[in-house]
């Protein structure tokens, strides 16, 4: 592989991580809200709306992912192999994510169908964009520090999408559609989302015009699509990666699609409503006090995941990225648990915990794509044969089955527990404990899986470094 330099400006770091943040304000709206959308805004059953979510998702993940991958490895253009994808789709991903939020005029059976069509497409047109977006971090630089330092801005641009869409969007919604009746919401989420369109398809734009492909692999490295999967089976750490990212992601899905659920009908309203007096000076726009407790909520946790992230990288180049990120990871969990025990009325514990929580996930949050970089050179390294996209496709099929499961099971799951969608009675004691199992003890399990998981990742700090050395002596044969 030709080897110029391997240094990034900041400039090209804050492109780079521009389109994260145009991405995220899809992803993170599908993460968040998807599920009370389809249930609470558009109007589907539970069972419907499970259904939906987990079918199309995973046809699109395991249908679509490993082709586009594929394809995105074999683009030949004058611009790379990845970039182009950036550009290509980045009018299509907002044209699309619009028309997926707007609910038609239809009968239940044709808003069902709609409803399927424009979120597969959704999903298809997310993984064409951010599976090359994913991928090109891997041949901007071939320098793992340089990695981790890009890593780490990319991560803060997501959550500043993560920011926005948890603290600011439910309000946003009820300000721009004029109140919380079902009507006015369809509208709010409608115009809402025209907006994060237009800016999220400029940044993407902006990211394709500003990032560089660094390592390109020699010709003779070219293999078949056969050869490039049977490599991918033979790396186990490939194999655990993948399995990582999907319950990683529906533990992300499982907790951030019912926070709203948790403060509508569990958090006391009376302590809330006390609990937020002195944000209420600052904070004079938001509609009500759900609203804002939702808002400072997620808020706190987002700004101290923050600074986990800052301190990720210096943690990730000192002890390893699978030690940090196995730590961080199982620390924030037990937080996570901590939520089945706080009693309704205790809003302080509520939001401590919140912010102890993601902090610590903070530090394990960009460290996983890293990982993920890294386990495309221990397969070049290995094989002698470099397939960058793919080996993130089926991370991003990893992404995609954790979004749908984990979507999927927030609806079905309050199915279960019975709870009434838009119910004027309140919900049932039942239909509580669910939402409260849904931000604590279901996520939970999900995230301990992922922790066990990483005791058998064998690219520690002393393999990274070895791998580095040993790829840029061959690259500068």
């Amino acid at each position: 592989m030709s080897e110029i330099t391997q240094k990034l400006s900041v400039k090209e770091k804050i492109g780079y991580s521009l389109g994260d943040l145009a991405a995220n304000l899809v992803f993170q709206t599908l993460v968040t809200w998807i599920s009370y959308y389809y249930l609470n805004i558009y109007g589907l059953k539970s069972e419907h709306a499970s259904l939906l979510t987990l079918v199309v998702g995973l046809v699109a993940a395991f249908g679509f992912n490993p082709v586009m991958g594929a394809i995105a490895d074999r683009t030949k253009s004058r611009w790379g192999k990845f970039r182009p994808w950036i550009l290509w789709t980045a009018v299509p991903l907002g044209v699309v994510a619009l028309l997926a939020f707007r609910t038609p005029s239809f009968a239940y059976q044709g808003k069902v169908i709609y409803a399927v069509i424009t979120y597969a497409l959704l999903l298809m047109l997310y993984a064409a964009n951010n599976l090359p977006y994913s991928a090109l971090s891997g041949v901007i630089t071939g320098d793992m520090k340089e990695r981790n330092s890009m890593s780490a801005y990319r991560f803060v641009a997501v959550m500043f999408a993560q920011f926005f869409v948890q603290v600011f969007m439910y309000n946003f919604i009820i300000k721009a559609g004029g109140g919380t009746d079902v009507e006015s919401m369809k509208v709010g989420i409608s115009k809402v989302m025209t907006v994060l369109a237009i800016i999220g398809t400029i940044m993407l734009i902006i990211c394709f015009l500003t990032t560089k492909e660094r390592v390109i692999p020699k010709p003779e490295q070219k293999s078949s699509l056969k050869e490039d999967l049977a490599d991918l089976f033979k790396n186990r750490p490939w194999v655990i990666m993948l399995i990582v990212t999907t319950v990683v992601f529906i533990t992300l899905a499982l907790k951030g699609g019912s926070y709203v659920y948790y403060f509508e009908n569990y958090v006391d309203k009376g302590e809330l409503s006390a609990f937020l007096a002195p944000f209420k000076k600052f904070l004079p726009t938001f509609e009500n006090d759900t609203s804002l407790g939702l808002g400072v909520f997620n808020g706190g946790g987002i700004l101290v995941g923050l600074v986990g992230i800052m301190l990720s990288q210096t943690f990730a180049n000192k002890y390893g990225k699978r030690n940090v990120f196995m730590v961080s990871l199982f620390i924030s969990t037990l937080f996570i648990i901590f939520f089945y025990f706080i009693p309704q009325k205790s809003i302080g514990l509520i939001f401590g915990a919140q912010i102890l929580h993601g902090f610590f996930y903070g530090i394990s949050t960009p460290i996983l794509w890293t990982m993920i970089a890294d386990v495309a050179d221990f397969s070049e390294w290995k094989n002698n044969r470099r397939a960058t996209a793919i080996i993130f496709s089926a991370m991003m099929v990893g992404l995609k089955a954790g979004l749908s499961i984990g979507s999927s099971l927030v609806s079905w799951i309050l199915g279960k527990y019975h709870y009434v969608a838009n119910s004027t009675n309140g919900q049932t004691d039942t239909a509580i404990n669910g939402t409260k199992m849904l931000i604590s003890i279901y996520p939970a399990i999900t995230f301990l899986i992922a922790v066990a998981l990483l005791f058998f990742y064998e690219i520690d700090k002393k393999k990274e470094m070895q791998i580095e050395n040993d790829l840029k002596l061959r690259r500068a044969d």
